[in-house]
């Protein structure tokens, strides 16, 4: 922790931090790696932290009770901040970016979906298609790797394009390398600041073209689709349609909900699904307690919505791998107006970052936080934790809005797969956090298939 400097003593109402010498290794962990970087902050400095980086100031809150503030209690002098401001270059204003009015209509278009109501009758499909994944590895027995975190993609996307959009996208097998494009552009325009022109003809601007172009190839195509096969009009690309079919910029504003929806409609479920299987193959012991839930469960039957109460342990592993590795890393802001937070002063124009990925591992409220404990999540176990220093899923009005169908459909999975298959990782392949628009393992999950 030698480059982020020497703890300085708390004065005014200025949140501590790094010198200023110490910017350029800040800088450079800005770039290279995001996860160290807010971790020393918080391991040195406390809940508050302010680090200059550039022109740019960051407040860092780590403590649940600024998790409370920003999130829910003063929720309207914040708007959506760095990383997402850079990737509005191709979701524009969807759901994950936009504010005000504009997200109010957008939220009151998707809620209906998921209601619990509409959920239920869901979980054949998801069963399914976990079924024909689970029939997929199991033709890589005793095979060679495979990249198990492409087939949560492939999964996820699988989910969702049955579940809410009535389509199947399986068709467009681009759509992941797409919004792989799309991240990278978002990542380097944030620790650029922007400053490195698009019209340049760098590699990477001139794939982020690509991607964007493609994208909204895939949306101007499943638009188009669902105009020429009618439906019921209660799947979620039929309500974007009406939704937007009024406004002048009616086709720009359907692209970008629809590509904000296939976004975040796929990469935080794979996310967390491919960080579990990771970590069952580490944690074995964890592994057999989770098969032999399924198994005394489930039988071999597939999971049926009314098992979800009954796949306790299954949950529990779930939520402790979205403790240590958040599908949603950061949540970041900017102050409309001047505020302040935990007793420190929040200038008008600040950035603000609320980190899951530190909050959940704060020594205070989580015991031997780095370690993989399930058991902190079983219904007996003590409430001796503010709410906020457990936001997977985002707190307040942005609480995501898919959380119980993305919680329904990794429990089903995981089930599924552990009974039936053993997972195990490759020798000498590493699975190292990759901290972009979500918190995914950097080049992919490589994995070998055995039978359970």
């Amino acid at each position: 922790m030698t480059t982020l400097g020497t703890r300085p003593k708390r004065g005014g109402a200025v949140p501590p931090g790094p010198p200023p010498w110490a910017a350029p290794a800040l800088y450079r962990l800005l770039v290279t790696d995001r996860l160290t970087l807010l971790g020393d902050a918080a391991a040195r400095y406390g809940d508050a932290v302010r680090m200059t980086i550039g022109p740019k100031a960051i407040y860092l809150f780590n403590h649940p009770d600024h998790a409370k503030h920003v999130l829910a209690d003063n929720v309207a002098n914040y708007r959506k901040g760095i990383g997402l401001e850079e990737a509005r270059r191709v979701i524009g204003d969807g759901l994950l970016t936009s504010h005000g009015e504009v997200w109010r209509r957008q939220r009151r278009t998707i809620q209906p979906l998921f209601q619990n109501k509409r959920l239920a009758r869901q979980d054949a499909v998801i069963a399914e298609e976990a079924g024909r994944l689970v029939e997929r590895l199991r033709a890589r027995a005793g095979g060679g790797p495979v990249d198990l975190a492409g087939e949560m993609t492939g999964l996820a996307l699988g989910v969702l394009g049955r579940t809410l959009l009535d389509a199947d996208l399986g068709a467009y097998a681009s759509i992941g390398h797409a919004f792989e494009g799309v991240q990278d552009q978002a990542m380097f325009e944030m620790v650029t600041l922007r400053k490195v022109p698009l019209w340049l003809p760098l590699p990477l601007h001139l794939r982020f073209r690509r991607s964007r172009r493609e994208l909204h190839r895939i949306a101007d195509s499943l638009v188009a689709h669902r105009l020429r096969n009618s439906t019921d009009g209660e799947d979620l690309l039929s309500r974007l349609i009406d939704s937007t079919r009024h406004l002048p910029d009616a086709r720009d504003r359907l692209r970008e909900e629809i590509i904000t929806v296939l976004l975040a409609g796929h990469e935080t479920t794979a996310s967390t699904l491919s960080w579990a299987f990771h970590l069952l193959d580490r944690h074995p012991e964890v592994r057999e307690r989770l098969r032999d839930e399924a198994v005394s469960v489930l039988g071999d039957r597939p999971p049926t919505y009314q098992d979800l109460p009954r796949l306790t342990y299954t949950a529990m592993v779930l939520e402790e791998v979205m403790r240590l590795y958040p599908p949603v890393w950061a949540l970041t802001r900017v102050a409309l107006g001047e505020d302040e937070i935990g007793g420190f002063r929040v200038p008008a124009g600040a950035d603000v970052m609320i980190s899951p990925y530190t909050l959940h591992r704060h020594p205070a409220y989580w015991r031997e936080p780095d370690r993989f404990l399930p058991e902190r999540f079983a219904p007996d176990a003590p409430a001796d934790r503010p709410r906020y220093a457990y936001i997977p899923f985002g707190a307040g009005p942005r609480f995501c809005v898919g959380n119980h169908l993305g919680m329904m459909e990794a429990v089903f999975v995981l089930a599924m797969i552990t009974r039936e298959l053993r997972l195990t990782g490759v020798p000498g392949c590493r699975a190292v956090p990759e901290a972009m628009l979500s918190l995914r393992i950097r080049g992919g999950l490589p994995m070998t298939v055995g039978l359970a």
